[in-house]
């Protein structure tokens, strides 16, 4: 049965390249959105199995020709023109763009290519001739789905249930333990906003959970209890964001959540002029992995990276990180994940000093906590950190309980965004203090 199942896989992945080779050298419009309509059905129902030699094949057989762009490139470094110019950018595509852009002409063909992304990405890191099959999928989706292409719908309880269903299952940060507690998530003093793509109308993309508040919070677990009363609209002055989830992992290294949160804040300017403060409360998913690098680092080999190679700390700020580091020895990680360390008044004040010299000190190199690095590029200010935040086995496990508020200054978002992307973080002096 492994053999007939194996023949039938290889069989099936041999017509859909034969069919996108017969694509590719279609010239007749109608012809090609057939052939585009039969190859996005084959390609639904491709075993997972044959989608290796699929892309194998797609690495392998679909580039530019080596010759014809050395001719155009000599051409146009002899006689530099719009002609010459055109002709060398036509010979160096890939001819596989010039077939996912004829797949995305058929129904159904741009939510086929997210998926077929979504499993080149699985397969990608045992796979490195993939990537530039997914460099050219990555240059055309994030092309389709460009924010100017794509709507932002609020969702509230009386959205359909199969995209609340969908908001259930791909919330990421705080899971919705059900009906009830996705109905709080709804009530009046809350917000849920999603983008969507027109070719795929009933599948939200991206989407944020909004808490409206009297001011910015330092715990997460107010804001998420299921059996709360709404709080009155006149008490609300802070909108914060507290949850993003992605929903199509095919759309990785796509930027959807920057603008959403964007656009989230103007919308709610427009409708609640009351509104002074935008914000999050997030979680620091990398801060006890790299607390437990840094321990592990210290006293080790000299090659081993450690607090001396982050370069954005002065010497005193070093030391006093170090003696902190010094201190947490005593305790094992289990300890500093249990919830009697919140009680430790010492111990947490060490821990806030070490999240503010990884937020401030690492974000802006490799290893840096993927939250913070979102925030910051995205135009936010670092803010208050808040020890206890979390208090979830979850929150201990990752952060030790600890969470921390960005700050989304409308009018100066760019001039952050600048900042950082020259390595500079926007701080608030209250963190920025802790070092």
């Amino acid at each position: 049965m492994a053999i007939v199942d194996s023949w039938t896989s290889a069989r099936a992945a041999r017509q859909v390249l034969s069919l996108a080779h017969k694509l590719l050298s279609e010239r007749g419009q109608a012809n090609s959105l057939g052939l585009a309509h039969d190859l996005t059905g084959r390609m639904g129902a491709l075993p997972a199995d044959a989608w290796p030699a699929v892309f194998d094949k797609l690495a392998a057989d679909f580039n530019p020709d080596p010759a014809a762009v050395l001719r155009a490139a000599q051409a146009y470094a002899e006689a530099p023109g719009t002609e010459t110019l055109r002709q060398l950018t036509e010979v160096s595509e890939p001819p596989r763009q010039e077939l996912f852009r004829r797949l995305n002409r058929a129904p159904g063909g741009t939510g086929t290519l997210v998926r077929m992304r979504r499993r080149l990405l699985e397969g990608l890191s045992s796979h490195p001739d993939w990537r530039m099959v997914d460099a050219d999928l990555l240059h055309l989706l994030s092309s389709w789905f460009n924010p100017g292409f794509l709507e932002m719908r609020q969702v509230d309880w009386h959205s359909p249930a199969h995209l609340l269903e969908q908001i259930i299952r791909h919330e990421a940060v705080h899971a919705i333990d059900g009906w009830d507690d996705l109905r709080r998530r709804l009530l009046p003093d809350r917000r849920l906003f999603a983008f969507f793509h027109p070719q795929l109308p009933d599948e939200p993309l991206i989407f944020v959970e909004i808490a409206l508040l009297p001011d910015m919070p330092d715990a997460i677990a107010p804001l998420i209890v299921k059996r709360s009363e709404a709080m009155p609209p006149n008490s609300f002055k802070a909108a914060v964001f507290y949850s993003i989830s992605n929903c199509e992992p095919g759309l990785r290294g796509v930027s959807l959540g920057n603008f959403l949160i964007k656009r989230v804040a103007e919308h709610l300017r427009q409708e609640l002029p009351r509104l002074k403060l935008f914000c999050t409360l997030s979680p620091i998913p990398g801060f006890a992995a790299w607390l437990q690098a840094m321990r592990a680092a210290d006293g080790a080999a000299p090659e081993r990276p450690g607090l001396s190679d982050l370069p954005g700390l002065k010497p005193a700020q070093r030391t006093r990180a170090a003696e902190a580091l010094e201190r947490l020895g005593h305790h094992t990680p289990a300890e500093l994940a249990s919830p009697g360390a919140l009680d430790d008044e010492a111990l947490q004040a060490d821990l806030r000093r070490l999240a503010a010299v990884y937020l401030i000190g690492q974000t802006p190199l490799p290893g840096g906590d993927p939250v913070a690095r979102f925030h910051l590029d995205n135009g936010a200010r670092l803010e208050r950190l808040n020890p206890g935040g979390d208090r979830s086995a979850k929150g201990m496990k990752q952060s030790h309980g600890m969470m921390v508020n960005y700050l989304y200054d409308l009018d100066r978002i760019e001039q952050h965004h600048e900042a950082f992307t020259q390595g500079e973080i926007a701080t608030a002096r209250a963190v920025g203090g802790l070092l």
